[in-house]
């Protein structure tokens, strides 16, 4: 049985039919709802907040993810948690006091992530990623979705699982960015947790069948060590 987890994006979904794109997840094997929060500043793309968050916590059925890709997301933690999310994931540039922003989420009662921008060391949350249950490593560069995977993300992800074992972390590794079935198994080879899937999930002929190849993927194969 396969351990990895699959978050499809809302991003990628249909705006104008947001319920039956909740609906599907809900019914699919997907795992968690992936939630991208961007302010137009850290990112040069507005999406959704609080507000549509509250409103796809009343129809989900599985837990809310929610990226926060925003400046100053310590003002708003309490906020979104508040708002239905089980996980917050603020992002390393954005928090010049990040043991204090990861301590908030969790005196919220989520799970703490970080993420990485694509050309930001890995190295750098060395100090705090004990204290992580998700490090999020951008395979693309944040603010829309469809873009092409970067590829050297697959020997970050090697890079962030030597440092979790090295640290006896519980973080789990989220991929986020031009994820889908041409590179999942690459992907979780290297040491990824979860797979973050917008466009190459809902813009799929048969987005349940995407969920659960990808699901279904094995993270060691026959022949790989």
């Amino acid at each position: 049985m396969s351990k990895h987890l699959i978050a499809p994006s809302l991003l990628a979904a249909d705006f104008l039919d947001l319920q039956s794109s909740i609906a599907l997840v809900n019914e699919s094997k997907a795992d968690w709802f992936h939630l991208d929060v961007m302010d137009g500043r850290f990112v040069p793309n507005i999406s959704f907040g609080m507000f549509i968050i509250k409103q796809i916590s009343t129809l989900a059925k599985k837990p809310l993810d929610v990226h926060l890709m925003i400046e100053e997301p310590e003002r708003y933690i309490s906020a979104f948690a508040a708002a239905g999310a089980q996980s917050i994931t603020v992002h390393y540039e954005a928090c010049p006091h990040l043991h204090r922003t990861i301590q908030q989420i969790k005196e919220a009662g989520c799970r703490a992530g970080v993420a990485l921008n694509p050309h930001t060391p890995v190295s750098l949350v060395e100090d705090i990623i004990e204290d992580l249950d998700l490090l999020l490593l951008m395979s693309v560069n944040p603010g829309f979705g469809g873009q092409k995977f970067i590829y050297r993300t697959i020997s970050r992800i090697e890079q962030a699982r030597s440092m979790i074992i090295t640290h006896n972390s519980r973080a789990l590794i989220e991929v986020d960015g031009g994820v889908g079935l041409q590179n999942a198994q690459k992907i979780l080879s290297a040491g990824a947790d979860v797979l973050v899937a917008g466009s190459a999930v809902f813009k799929a002929e048969d987005p349940r069948w995407v969920i659960e190849q990808m699901k279904g993927i094995s993270e060691n194969p026959v022949g790989m060590v």
